[in-house]
C-alpha cells in the first residue's frame, strides 16, 4: 500500500502539499492558483480528479489563494479549525459552506483511512496548525510557518517517517538584509519563521528520537536564504551530532515554484 507525499510549492509566494494512498488523495493548503496546482500534479503524473479533500494550516494568503477556486471547481470539502475559518472565509469568494468541516486542534480525525492530527503551532495567525498524517503505521509530519518549536511540538513529530520542516532564513542574512526593521522583528519572533539553525536543531531531535528517513526543508525565504545555505547549515548541525546525511537520513530541498519528487513513505 502506497503512502505518498509531494511538495507542489513551498515559499512566500504560495504553498501546497500533496498526500495520497492508493485510493485517497488530499491537499494541505492551496496558496497557488488552481491552474498551477493542476499543472504541478500533472508533473508528478497525478490527476486533480483524485483529490478528495483540502486542509488548511492557517489563513495567510500564501496558503489560501487557490482555495475558493478549487472548492468551486472540484466541489472539494474543506477541513479547517474554527478560528482559521473565521480568518479566511471572506477572502476566498463564495463557496458552499456545507463543504466546510470544522476540526479541533489535537483531536484526530480520519479521511480515506488516513489518521490526521492537527497540532497548534506558534505563528502570527488566528490559530495556526501543523499536521501529522498516519497510514498503515507510516507517518508524515508537516511543521512550517512557526516561530519556534518547543518540546510539545517535537513530541508531536518525532516518530515520523517523513518530516516537512520550515528552514526559512539565515539569521545573519536576515539581520543585514533589506527587510524593514519591523519585518525583521516579525520573522525572528516566537510567532515568525524558523531559521536554518533551528530547522537543524529540530531535525536533529527528530532523528535522535525517531525513525525518520526523509527530511524536506521548506518555505525558504527568497530574500534571506538560498537552498545551498539551508542545506549545508542543517547538514552541519546533524553532522555535529554524528548524524550523517545520506547514511542516517536523507535531506532534500523544496521549491517555491516547482514540485519535489514524489516520495513513497
Amino acid at each position: 500500500m502506497k503512502f505518498e507525499f509531494c511538495s507542489l510549492a513551498s515559499g512566500s509566494k504560495g504553498n501546497s502539499q500533496y498526500i495520497a494512498t492508493n485510493n485517497f488523495a488530499l491537499l494541505v493548503d492551496a496558496g497557488m492558483s488552481g491552474k498551477y496546482i493542476e499543472n504541478a500534479l500533472k508533473k508528478i503524473d497525478r490527476s486533480f480528479e483524485k483529490i478528495q479533500a483540502l486542509l488548511v494550516t492557517h489563513e495567510h494568503s500564501d496558503h489560501i489563494n487557490g482555495v475558493g477556486v478549487l472548492m468551486r471547481r472540484y466541489k472539494l470539502p474543506l477541513y479547517v479549525n474554527e478560528k482559521t475559518w473565521e480568518g479566511m472565509k471572506n477572502k476566498i469568494g463564495k463557496i458552499d459552506v456545507e463543504k466546510v468541516h470544522i476540526i479541533k486542534n489535537d483531536e484526530c480525525f480520519k479521511l480515506g483511512g488516513i489518521k490526521i492530527k492537527p497540532y497548534q503551532i506558534s505563528h502570527d495567525a488566528n490559530d495556526p496548525v501543523g499536521f501529522v498524517f498516519e497510514y498503515k503505521n507510516k507517518k508524515i509530519s508537516i511543521a512550517t510557518d512557526l516561530g519556534h518549536a518547543p518540546e510539545q511540538v517535537i513530541e508531536k513529530i518525532k516518530d515520523t517517517d517523513l518530516l516537512f520542516i520550515e528552514s526559512n532564513h539565515d539569521i545573519e542574512m536576515l539581520k543585514s538584509g533589506r527587510y524593514p526593521y519591523y519585518l525583521k522583528r516579525r520573522v525572528l519572533s516566537m510567532e515568525g519563521h524558523l531559521s536554518n539553525d533551528e530547522a537543524g536543531r529540530i531535525a536533529k531531535e527528530v532523528v535522535r528520537h525517531g525513525r525518520v528517513k526523509n527530511i524536506l526543508l521548506a518555505h525558504l525565504s527568497r530574500e534571506n536564504n538560498f537552498p545551498e545555505l539551508a542545506y549545508e547549515t542543517v547538514k552541519t548541525v546533524l553532522k555535529d551530532s554524528n548524524i550523517e546525511v545520506g547514511e542516517d537520513v536523507d535531506l532534500y530541498m523544496t521549491y517555491r515554484e516547482d514540485t519535489t519528487k514524489l516520495f513513497d513513505v
